[in-house]
């Protein structure tokens, strides 16, 4: 039996005849039946795992330059009026430690804040590229940088 989505993929409902059992769509996509497209936290969560390994790698690499280098990371880049070119001078590594969240609390401006017990508690190492001119400072952020060649693979 064929059934509307208000989300965009493909259930293989095409000219032959299945059985489906009829269910209700507001439900956890977790609960009945598996979906094949990723979701954006599906995304962010994979870039997260690539940035890690990235970050793993140049700090194990013994010539950090030639592991940029085979990376892609740019030595230079257009600053922001293009006209010149920054140059990549420094890597910056920060540890952050997420010891809760808080959200939009329904029907307040208030937060709805959930510190976390200290087993659930995760260290976050993140990078980011520092590139100065003359008249520039720019720092470009890994996740960013492997967003763009992951776009720039997949097409």
């Amino acid at each position: 039996m064929p059934h509307d989505h208000h989300h965009h993929h493909d259930h293989g409902h095409h000219a032959h005849d299945h059985a489906h059992p009829p269910h209700d769509h507001n439900h956890s996509h977790d609960a009945d039946h598996l979906h094949s497209h990723m979701h954006h936290h599906d995304e962010a969560a994979d870039l997260q795992v690539l940035a890690q390994q990235f970050i793993d790698g140049f700090v194990q690499a013994k010539d950090k330059t030639s592991y940029l280098k085979l990376a892609g990371v740019p030595f230079e880049r257009a600053g922001a009026g293009g006209a010149k070119a920054l140059k990549l001078v420094d890597i910056e590594l920060t540890t952050d430690w997420q010891v809760g969240t808080a959200s939009p609390s329904f029907g307040s401006r208030e937060l709805s804040y959930l510190p976390f017990p200290g087993e659930m508690v995760r260290e976050r190492t993140n990078m980011h590229f520092v590139y100065v001119s003359m008249d520039e400072k720019s720092t470009m952020d890994l996740r960013d940088f492997l967003a763009q060649r992951k776009k720039d693979i997949d097409t």
